[in-house]
């Protein structure tokens, strides 16, 4: 077995040693039960982000094993430290997992995996263990990753399982359906498991969910087993790059999407790729203040934007300032609002989107999604009814309203659910009308003209601050276009 590091890498990668005992173990693996070795090496501060360490795998192997470990030494206050993401690659550059950051150790086999890693034959060939450098000290970064292999016939051969097309008892034909479309578990860096997000996002009142695991398509292939007929489950992935982060919607199941480049044209590639299964491509808080999590790539690939994720906080207010500019210069990229939930503390469904569609099946959804028919409520519990009506033709969220120029144009907004917080309806100018909903909840008319306003739209907003907020969203919607 030889372990080489490719020249390309020299000076990124000092020192790089591949530590064996000196039993003569080349050309005698078969005879042996496992095997272990040690790659050793460092980074450089200014590391490219990819490092491929390659590892010729023989015949006879049935299951790999990797653990690997870094120095974190003290830098000042301010100064980033070192972070140390991994997954690896089989033959034929052939995805078989990541976990980033999330655990020290992964181990593959035909019958099972470490979540976040794809379980099956070790094939022989090249395998390349990734290592992707996420912050690196000014002292630099020296890492070691240990190698075993073990020999042997292979276990029984893992049965994917994956979720459902349908969920027939929550499909109601042509409504609103509510569902979260970003969230982890411990296939990625999550706390929940299947099971436990399943059960939180039945009691959050969803109809619908999307796996979005860092960089891995993993869980895809084990949602059957927790599936219900009231929880429509779809594939994706939050292709985390270090130039933002964005979840792709409704894969087919063990679909991955590379996540490994920076340059806008690479994005574009990929986004098409995304488009072929029929999915979408979602613009993951845009504003988010951890490395490589604010979108620097540009909107053009974009299908939808998260402009709510999560908790409310200033880089929410920020993505929905930078939304409505866009907006107002004629730009619209419908928008979207997920949770984002990593720990058991994170609430499901804080926020979600509220989708109009034909019936709840992944086409159908991205349908709704595409054409904005969407709005993002912080709980099952908010209501909302908005419409524009004019010369006896209604229309509602995401929609276009023909109207003669001077004609009124009838706006009506009902909301319940959100006691002791304020609407304010919006148009390109800005607000234009705001009022109280008591507990009971509100029902709301206002007139304009399409002379006056291009489009409208509603936010609900609760008067409490947040630590870095002013007030809370409850209620956002897309616009309502006038023409």
């Amino acid at each position: 077995m030889l372990v080489s590091v490719p020249g390309a890498m020299s000076g990124v990668l000092r020192g790089v040693n591949d530590r064996r005992d000196q039993t003569g173990f080349a050309g005698r693996l078969r005879d042996m039960d496992d095997r272990t070795w040690t790659i050793t090496g460092s980074f450089d501060p200014g590391a490219p982000d990819w490092h491929y360490l390659p590892v010729d795998v023989p015949d006879g192997v049935r299951e790999i094993e990797v653990v690997y470990r870094y120095d974190k030494p003290d830098v000042a206050f301010g100064v980033k430290g070192n972070a140390l993401d991994i997954g690896v690659f089989g033959p034929g550059e052939r995805f078989r997992g990541w976990s980033g950051g999330a655990r020290d150790r992964f181990t593959i086999n035909a019958t099972e995996a470490t979540p976040g890693y794809v379980p099956g034959r070790i094939d022989r060939g090249e395998w390349r263990i990734v290592l992707a450098p996420y912050t690196i000290s000014p002292q630099g970064m020296d890492f070691e990753v240990d190698v075993t292999v073990r020999f042997g016939p292979d276990g029984p051969g893992f049965q994917p399982s994956p979720a459902p097309p349908t969920a027939p008892a929550a499909d109601r034909g042509r409504s609103w359906y509510r569902g979260d479309g970003h969230m982890h578990t411990i296939y990625s860096d999550g706390a929940r498991t299947p099971e436990e997000l399943v059960a939180d996002a039945r009691e959050a009142g969803l109809d619908f969910i999307v796996s979005t695991e860092h960089n891995t398509s993993s869980a895809h292939l084990q949602w059957g087993h927790h599936a219900t007929e009231d929880l429509l489950i779809l594939n994706g992935e939050e292709v985390t790059t270090r130039a933002g982060h964005w979840p792709a919607w409704n894969l087919p199941a063990g679909k991955w999407i590379d996540w490994r480049y920076r340059d806008p044209r690479e994005l574009a590639k990929v986004v098409d790729e995304v488009h072929e299964c029929g999915g979408l491509v979602v613009a993951a808080h845009p504003f988010g203040p951890c490395i490589g999590c604010t979108w620097e790539f540009g909107y053009e690939s974009a299908d939808l934007v998260e402009v709510w994720n999560g908790t409310w906080t200033l880089d929410d207010e920020a993505t929905v300032i930078a939304w409505d500019s866009l907006l107002r210069a004629g730009r619209w990229i419908p928008a979207v609002g997920n949770s984002d939930s990593h720990g058991h503390h994170d609430r499901i469904g804080l926020p979600h989107n509220v989708v109009l569609a034909d019936g709840l099946t992944g086409p159908q959804l991205m349908q709704g999604f595409a054409k904005g028919y969407n709005w993002i409520a912080e709980s099952s519990a908010v209501r909302l009814e908005f419409t524009a009506t004019a010369g006896g033709t209604t229309a509602t969220i995401g929609e276009r309203l023909l109207a003669e120029p001077g004609a009124p144009i009838t706006i009506e907004v009902k909301a319940s659910g959100a006691p002791d917080t304020h609407i304010r309806i919006l148009d390109h100018h800005g607000p234009q009308w705001g009022g109280y909903v008591p507990a009971e909840g509100a029902e709301v008319r206002w007139t304009t003209q399409s002379r006056y306003s291009k489009w409208v739209r509603v936010e609900i907003r609760r008067e409490q601050p947040t630590p870095t907020t002013r007030d809370t969203m409850v209620a956002l919607t897309n616009p309502i276009f006038f023409r």
